[in-house]
């Protein structure tokens, strides 16, 4: 028999309900702790008001909240399924020869359906609030303004300031192992934001404290260009420190990533990380199909088998286990220990081998 539309909507509008709710709590747990941890922070500094703490966390939230969505799908399974198995609805569907995989399609295909739209939607919006938030907050808590930027093809960018003034640095590339810059361009701001002078140089050297320029020319304002030769400038930059100021991937629009990571490698920097959180990207509508699986697993069963506590405990520590699982496989591919594709893709793949066999295992259907 195959499933009628009445009983699919009955399934698929339990499971939305069921998902809306859990989603909602723990984005309200979330905002909650990130507020009170922003607001520990932002003690050390008066200036920073309750207004800006509480913009930051909501700025915060999308992010955050995005990433525990494969819980919700759990969660919402978890509870769907315990109803109806509690209620004797799956008895009776089964009666009339409704398969366990018929009886999934539907939650399985709004899983799918959930996980696109992170990807495509609640991903595009998030980057926007989370690239805001990492902008504020070292600003806001920290009261740093150093920046780096990389436009694709326009090579990179980065700003510096402090009590003299600020500066502008662009290079054509960069080799990230030593650190030797070309086609050097440095544009010196006095306090007041008012131009100090221009400095050009076709190599540039990042040493501890300092950038060394060198062959350099130097521009001012009214002045013909003239070399002056070997120039220091101080900075609290480092190599590490301009690749992590780099644009996170989690900041970057899903549909943007593809163009940063070639701008990126031209750069002389590796994309490891970005081409990580792509590919991890494409594997989240599978990750949320593996999560109801899991979840059916657990929790359809009769009541007459007992222990149904238990079970939904147990599918709750199993979920728990793959996103442990999946932090280790995502650190072993940014250690370039496995191929970024097996790392991005191991967590979905393994959840849904997982639930299958458990569904196989435990089931007739």
């Amino acid at each position: 028999m195959t499933i009628g539309y009445t009983l699919s909507r009955y399934i698929g509008r339990s499971f939305i309900v069921w998902l809306g709710l859990f989603f909602g709590i723990l984005a309200a747990i979330i905002l909650s702790a990130d507020l009170v941890e922003l607001l520990r922070r932002a003690a050390a500094r008066p200036e920073t008001s309750f207004t800006s703490v509480l913009h930051l966390a909501l700025l915060k939230l999308p992010n955050t909240a995005q990433l525990l969505l494969p819980f919700a799908v759990l969660f919402a399974a978890l509870m769907s399924f315990w109803r109806l198995s509690r209620t004797s609805e799956l008895v009776v569907a089964r009666a009339v020869g409704v398969s366990v995989w018929q009886f999934l399609r539907p939650a399985i295909l709004l899983a799918l359906l959930v996980g696109v739209l992170k990807v495509g939607l609640v991903n595009e919006f998030s980057s926007v609030t989370f690239a805001r938030y990492e902008q504020l907050e070292p600003v806001l808590l920290r009261g740093q303004v150093n920046q780096a930027a990389l436009a694709g093809g326009n090579g990179l960018w980065l700003r510096q300031g402090d009590d003299d003034g600020s500066a502008i640095i662009h290079a054509g590339s960069i080799d990230a192992l030593t650190g030797t810059m070309t086609d050097v361009m440095v544009l010196q701001f006095k306090p007041d934001g008012s131009f100090r002078t221009r400095l050009d140089a076709s190599r540039a050297l990042l040493s501890p404290g300092r950038w060394v320029l060198e062959d350099a020319r130097s521009a001012v304002e009214g002045r013909p260009p003239q070399d002056v030769g070997v120039v220091e400038l101080p900075t609290d930059f480092t190599l590490a420190r301009i690749q992590d100021s780099f644009a996170r991937p989690e900041t970057m629009s899903f549909w943007a990533l593809p163009a940063f990571i070639e701008g990126l490698e031209k750069a002389g920097f590796s994309a490891l990380r970005h081409r990580l959180y792509l590919q991890s990207q494409f594997a989240v509508p599978v990750l949320m199909a593996s999560m109801v699986l899991i979840a059916a697993a657990f929790a359809l069963r009769p009541q007459r088998r007992g222990g149904i506590g238990q079970l939904i405990a147990a599918g709750v520590g199993a979920g728990f286990l793959v996103y442990f699982l999946s932090d280790l496989v995502q650190a072993l591919g940014l250690s370039a220990t496995i191929p970024v594709t097996l790392a991005a893709w191991a967590p979905a793949s393994v959840s849904t081998l997982l639930g299958v066999t458990l569904l196989l295992y435990l089931e007739d259907g």
